[in-house]
C-alpha cells in the first residue's frame, strides 16, 4: 500500500519539538507532529480540590481544545457554545490519567494543583497523542522549574510516557495514522505507553471490522516500535537540555 503522504507502513510522521514555547507557564512546548500541531503547557498552582484538602498531596489535570479553524471546517468554541463536548472531555480525561500514571504527587511540595493546557492549533489526525507526548515535556519543565525554586527536592516523575496511533486501513496495518487515513480506518487504535514499555491505556475499535488476537498483537508491536523512538526523542531533549529537535 502507498500512503498519501509516501511513508512506509511503519514509519512515524516528521516530528519537532519546540521547548520553552511560552513566557508564562511553568512549562511548555509546541509539539508538531506532520501537519498536527499541538500546543502544550503545564502551571503550577497553589491549592487542590476539597475532596483532596487536608492529605498532604498534589493533584494533575488536564483541559484540550481544539481552536476553531484548526479543522478543515471552522467550529465554534466550545466555551460560547454550551461547554466542552463528549470527544473533549474523554481527550482531557485521557491526558490526566496518563499524566498523573507518572507523577508522584505526594513529591508535588504539598497541596498544588498541575494543570496541564493542550491547545490544538492545526490537527491532522493523532491529537491525542501529540498532546500527551508533548504534555510530558512540558510537566517535566514544569517540574524543573519548581525544583529550581527550592519548591521540591527532586522532579517527581517516574518515567517518561509517550503516546502514538495505529490501525489498519485497507487491509493493512499503520503506525502514526494521519487525518485522511485515520477517517477511512477499518480498525483505529491509540496506544499510550512509558519509557519502559509498559502499556498505560490502549483504546481500540473494530471501526468497519472485527479483529482477532494476532491482529491486536501486531497493532500493539507496531504502536511499542513507534513509542520507543518517540521516547528517545524526549529523552535526547531533555538529557541534552535542547531548545529544538527534529526526528
Amino acid at each position: 500500500m502507498q500512503r498519501r503522504d509516501g511513508r512506509e507502513a511503519d514509519q512515524l510522521r516528521p516530528i519537532k519539538v519546540t521547548r520553552r514555547y511560552l513566557k508564562h507557564a511553568h512549562g511548555s512546548c509546541m509539539f508538531e507532529l506532520g501537519d498536527t500541531r499541538v500546543l502544550c503547557a503545564a502551571s503550577i498552582t497553589d491549592g487542590v480540590g476539597a475532596w483532596r484538602r487536608g492529605k498532604g498531596l498534589g493533584w494533575v489535570t488536564a483541559e484540550y481544545s481544539l481552536l476553531p479553524a484548526s479543522t478543515h471546517t471552522r467550529s465554534r468554541r466550545e466555551s460560547t457554545s454550551g461547554g466542552p463536548k463528549g470527544r473533549t472531555h474523554e481527550i482531557q480525561r485521557l491526558i490526566g490519567r496518563s499524566m498523573r500514571s507518572i507523577v508522584d504527587m505526594s513529591g508535588m511540595g504539598g497541596e498544588f494543583t498541575l494543570n496541564i493546557d493542550c491547545d490544538v492549533i492545526q490537527a491532522d489526525g493523532g491529537t491525542r497523542t501529540a498532546a500527551i507526548t508533548g504534555a510530558y515535556i512540558a510537566v517535566y519543565d514544569a517540574f524543573a522549574r519548581w525544583r529550581d525554586a527550592g519548591k521540591i527536592k527532586d522532579i517527581p516523575l517516574s518515567d517518561f510516557i509517550a503516546a502514538t496511533s495505529v490501525g489498519m486501513v485497507d487491509g493493512v496495518t499503520l503506525l502514526d495514522l494521519n487525518y485522511a487515513e485515520d477517517s477511512i480506518a477499518e480498525i483505529d487504535m491509540n496506544v499510550v505507553m512509558d519509557g519502559q514499555g509498559r502499556f498505560i491505556e490502549v483504546q481500540g475499535t473494530g471501526e468497519k471490522t472485527p479483529f482477532d488476537r494476532a491482529r491486536l498483537d501486531g497493532l500493539l508491536d507496531l504502536a511499542s516500535s513507534g513509542i520507543d523512538r518517540i521516547v528517545d526523542l524526549q529523552r535526547r531533549v531533555i538529557e541534552e537540555d535542547l531548545d529544538v529537535i527534529e526526528l
